[in-house]
């Protein structure tokens, strides 16, 4: 695993890869989907593809198998991390030892049991390396379903996203088969917090971009990465698209529409987004530092892991501007980092 950088920060601060921000020891923040498909059918994880001995187990064969625990830090990529989190349960190396992997066996697909089929891959060898776990319980105590439970996989050293919820499928495959988050959502398919591997390239050609730009017309599409820093964009409208990871730093934005739309890990730094209307949109993982959010609309919108501002030690910097006209549900306090509700709080305490 590649050497954390070091920080004149505390030690905690010394282990959160670029962009990340801790959120309090008693919150873990769910991403996507909150329960398993077929939930109350019972459990079990079926091992297929390039083994020799394909099987399918119950969960209390699971649980007679060799326990592992570990304690690793979680960092998910909508910029949040919680560290120090203790996981209990089976290696992947112990159940693969018992099914045997085939020669051609190159990587290994983790298939879950939900809505949207999610899934994702790693190289088998990098896996077992990494210690991947296949979790029962957290911190002593079962672990939750909103959280993956029954089962879940735990790849220490990666974006949370590699370790996939709800595990009920695991494939030994010749070549890689990028799963569910790589493929529809984008993100990336090597997942290395500390290289920063968050998504892909941008879904969207320049001379696409250059047409939509001009149009100022966003709406219903999906632009993944989209760089259009330091453009007059006022007014666009971007209702109900998908923009993550968009690059709107500098831009003006005035009287935009981001009515629901997806505009996690988007970055609004030193943006104009006066009467900007962010209804109901996902800003998980969004930077809005030194922005102008005067008569800015954020009511109801999802705001894990979201920046008003940065840090320097326990200094508050480059805070986004604010009015009364201003709208930020004070139930967001609870899903924000402890510098993030201190922002919020001297926000909250400036209205009349």
């Amino acid at each position: 695993m590649q050497e954390q950088p070091e920080s004149p920060e505390n030690p905690q601060t010394r282990r959160l890869p670029p962009g990340q921000q801790l959120v309090a020891d008693d919150r873990w923040p769910w991403v996507g989907e909150r329960s398993a498909a077929g939930a109350d059918r019972p459990w079990t994880l079926a091992i297929k593809g390039l083994v020799m001995q394909p099987t399918v187990f119950s969960l209390q064969q699971l649980a007679e198998l060799p326990q592992t625990s570990i304690v690793t830090d979680i960092h998910c990529v909508t910029r949040w991390s919680k560290l120090d989190v203790g996981f209990a349960g089976v290696l992947l190396e112990t159940v693969l030892r018992k099914c045997q992997a085939q020669p051609s066996a190159r990587f290994v697909s983790f298939m879950a049991r939900s809505s949207r089929n999610h899934s994702s891959s790693l190289p088998l060898q990098e896996a077992v390396d990494l210690g991947t776990l296949l979790a029962t319980s957290v911190n002593g105590q079962p672990l939750p379903p909103d959280h993956g439970g029954p089962l879940r996989g735990v790849v220490p050293g990666k974006y949370f996203y590699k370790s996939v919820k709800w595990v009920e499928r695991i494939e030994l495959l010749a070549a890689d088969r990028p799963g569910f988050w790589e493929s529809d959502s984008g993100y990336h398919n090597q997942a290395d917090p500390w290289q920063e591997q968050r998504y892909i390239a941008s879904s969207v050609d320049r001379r696409e971009a250059a047409r939509l730009i001009e149009s100022r017309n966003f709406s219903g599409l999906d632009l993944l990465s989209i760089d259009v820093q330091n453009l007059d964009l006022a007014g666009l409208q971007a209702s109900t698209a998908t923009l993550r990871n968009a690059n709107f730093s500098g831009c003006q934005l005035a009287r935009a529409d981001f009515r629901q739309a997806n505009l996690s890990n988007a970055c609004f730094r030193g943006a104009d987004l006066r009467g900007t209307d962010f209804r109901d949109a996902d800003l998980e993982g969004a930077d809005f530092a030194v922005a102008d959010l005067r008569g800015a609309n954020l009511g109801g919108c999802s705001l894990f892991g979201t920046s008003f501002c940065d840090t320097e030690g326990d200094k508050i910097t480059n805070s986004a501007r604010t009015d009364q006209h201003t709208t930020i549900d004070e139930s967001a306090m609870d899903v924000l980092t402890e510098p993030q509700q201190r922002w919020l709080q001297a926000f909250l305490a400036r209205l009349p």
